[in-house]
Parts: C-alpha cells; structure tokens; sequence
C-alpha cells in the first residue's frame, strides 16, 4: 500500500495526495466477465495475462478508484474485467464509508470518448445525404455566421480546425446545459481565435455542441435520440449514448479528483481549454444534471465492453453481429489524416486526427507501438476507446481518477503498449 494511503488510514482524514487505498490482495476487488479462449484468434493465456499485469500496476498506483478493460481480438472478447470500485474508495471518502465494487458491467462517463461516437454519427449522416462535411455550419445554422464564423465547414470542426476552441464557462452551467436554445446563442456569439483551417486546436466542448444543434436542426430531434435510433438501438447497445435515463444515475460509476492537484500554469491552461477548472469538470460528472443531459462532447456513459465494441463496430466496416448500420467507404474516408503529428494549441500535445478520431502512429501513438492503421479516442486523461485493423483488435479501457500529472502516469501509458505488444499484427 502507498505510503499516502497508510498516512490516510491512521488519521482518518482525506489523503493530501489524493489516491484511493488499494488493498494487498488485488484478487478481492477485481472482477471478470465473459472472456474467450484466445488462442484461436492469436493470442495465448499469457499474452492476456500480462495485459492484465500491466492494468493491475496501474491501479497500484492508488490514482484510479477504479480502471475497466475490454479487449476483443479479431471479434472475440478476450479480456473483460474491471478492479477496484465504483463509489466509496475515493481519496476523500471515509474509511468505513460504503464501497461498491466495479465490475464489467458498470457504466462510467466516457468524457471526450463521446466525441468518436459524435464523429460516427456525423460520417453516417453524411453517408445518408442529409449534411455534408465540406459545407459552413452556417448553411444549417444560418445565425453561426456572426462574428466572422461564416467559413467554419462541418470538417473543421470534426478536425478541430474551427478556430473556436473554447466554450465560455456559462455554457456548462449545470443549470442550464441542457437549454439548447440558449446554448446556440453562445455558439453563434463566439468569435474565432484564428482563421478556420489554419491551426489544429482541441474542442473539448464547443465542437460537439456545435455539432448536435446541427443534428437537431436537420432532423429535429435531439442527436441523443438520432444516435440511438440509427447506430445503438439496431446494434443492441445499453449505453454509449449522451448521459442516461434518470433512473440509471445510479448505477454510473464515480469519478474523482485525484493525484497532486494542478497548479499554475498547467491549471491555468486547463481551465482555458476545458472552461471550468480540472477538478470542477470531474465533480460536475457525478451530478445527476450532467449525467441526465446531452454533450455530444462530454458526456457519453458506457462500460468499457461496449466502448469497445463500437470500435468493433468500426473495425469490421460498419456492421456488427450481421446488422450492417453503415457503409465501409464512410469510415474509409472518416479516418483520413488532416493533421501529421501537428502540435495542438489547447494540448500542447502533437496529435493527429482525421475527420473526428484520433490516429495512430509508428512511433507516437495513444495505440501502442507501430499502431499506423489504429484509429480511435481519448476521454478525460485516461480512458480510450479504439480499434487496430492491422492487430484485428478494439479495445475499452476507463479509469475513474483524474489526474493531469503524476508520477505513475507511464504505466497508464504501458496498458496500451502492452496491448499492442502482447497481441501481434494479423492483417
């Protein structure tokens, strides 16, 4: 146990360092699902359990109350297990307070891993001809054209290219996130930082919203229900959409502040890029407001099976399970590179992305290593959802700790290293 947690235990108040306690015997707080014989599909009962390792030295570290990972190969769920718990073991909870164990089929908050699941279902609404990518915003939201918006294309803002990178802080006032009328004013109000196309600047919120009023407004429904009726509902899924039911808060994972707290001017630049402070934006994700509402960018809810299984999805062309929901060319041209390893002005990170996910690389990649054909996307510093054609793979994987920087954060890292090295390429 880390020495910040027995700090914790013996005085009975929230650790400094904000890491859950994490028992000796990790058997008793993980969990399994179904998992197939991977030899038939490549992979041995050792590649699987160095995977796992791998995760089991990542909770080590004390900065995720709970971690869940699913990794299917070449269609059959190899790994699907989760350690660690779902409530009550957070750096601020009490000792005896209530715990509940996370298992596989807990569904956390996915944070900006909704946004390949927005840029999914933008692909297919162009497929079915109802809104091109290549056209302004403002040819369906006429009044985004103010303050010199009238150029921003859809494929800019799928690309993160729009030059209107940040949302202002009252728009994800829980108050009022889900009056999309007032929220369109905000999006028509904002002006541009820098000429659309120009440079490549992450849209932790402002693109998904901006993209969901443009769903809304070409078939007036909510894209919570567009999404559901034309990808999740045919396919069989019980989460992966924007928020939840009211009666399903409940059985949502929490997340937590954790690790050492972000100080200036990494706190600073967060604040920026997010609209609200680091710590904020995790303790907003536990209200039933955000977990009930729609932010195509933000707030998706899932297990990590079923992250990975919309990488499936995607993986296998558009079908899954015999029902096809998609063309294979869509996502052929969706996973095109707009952008080389181009340094992100609200990341600070070089990262490609294509029309919506984020690419892999030979030697940089979120994916592992020599991952060129891997495609997919990061939520809220540790949980990804993807699939790697080359290795036949798709993979969940969701943490609930929520730290910037801490000392540990290379084993979060070495999961998906180890991933792309235990299960060798198929073609």
């Amino acid at each position: 146990m880390a020495r910040s947690s027995l700090l914790h235990d013996s005085l009975g108040v929230p650790d400094p360092l904000r890491r859950a306690r994490i028992p000796k015997d990790l058997g008793s707080v993980t969990t399994i699902g179904e998992e197939a014989d991977p030899r038939p599909v490549g992979m041995s009962v050792d590649n699987v359990e160095s995977i796992w390792k791998a995760v089991e030295h990542l909770y080590r570290s004390g900065i995720h109350p709970a971690i869940a990972l699913c990794v299917r190969r070449d269609g059959e769920v190899v790994l699907d297990r989760a350690i660690g718990h779902a409530s009550g073991n957070g750096p601020a909870d009490a000792k005896d307070a209530a715990k509940v164990l996370a298992t596989p089929d807990t569904p956390f908050c996915i944070f900006s891993a909704s946004k390949g699941t927005t840029a999914t279902l933008i692909h297919l609404l162009d497929e079915r001809g109802l809104l091109h990518i290549g056209d302004p915003v403002a040819e369906y939201l006429p009044e985004f054209a103010r303050n010199g918006k009238a150029g921003i294309t859809i494929g800019h803002v799928l690309a993160h290219r729009s030059g209107i990178p940040n949302a202002p802080k009252e728009a994800l006032s829980l108050e009022t996130i889900n009056d999309w009328e007032l929220q369109r004013e905000y999006m028509y109000d904002a002006k541009p930082m820098s000429r659309a196309g120009k440079r490549q600047a992450y849209h932790a919120v402002s693109g998904g919203s901006l993209l969901g009023e443009v769903v809304r407004e070409i078939t007036g429904k909510s894209i919570r229900d567009v999404l559901a009726a034309e990808i999740l509902d045919p396919l069989g899924f019980r989460w992966m959409n924007y928020g939840v039911a009211p009666e399903d808060v409940p059985l949502v994972g929490q997340n937590y502040p954790t690790g050492p707290p972000p100080m200036p001017p990494l706190s600073t630049f967060l604040t920026r890029a997010l609209g609200v402070h680091p710590d904020e934006a995790t303790r907003m994700s536990n209200d039933p407001r955000f977990l009930t509402g729609v932010l195509p960018a933000a707030n998706g809810v899932s297990t990590a099976n079923e992250l990975g299984r919309f990488y499936e999805m995607l993986r296998q062309g558009g079908q899954l399970d015999g029902v096809r929901v998609m063309e294979e060319r869509t996502i052929r041209r969706a996973r095109i590179e707009q952008s080389h390893l181009e340094v992100d002005l609200s990341l600070g990170l070089p990262i490609a992305f294509s029309y919506g996910y984020m690419l892999g690389g030979k030697v940089l990649s979120l994916y592992g290593p020599n991952t060129t054909q891997a495609f997919g996307h990061l939520g809220w510093i540790n949980i990804m959802g993807w699939a790697d054609p080359e290795r036949r793979l798709s993979v969940g994987l969701i943490t609930t700790g929520k730290s910037v920087l801490y000392p540990e954060l290379v084993r979060f890292w070495e999961v998906g290293n180890r991933i792309g090295k235990e299960a060798k390429p198929l073609g």
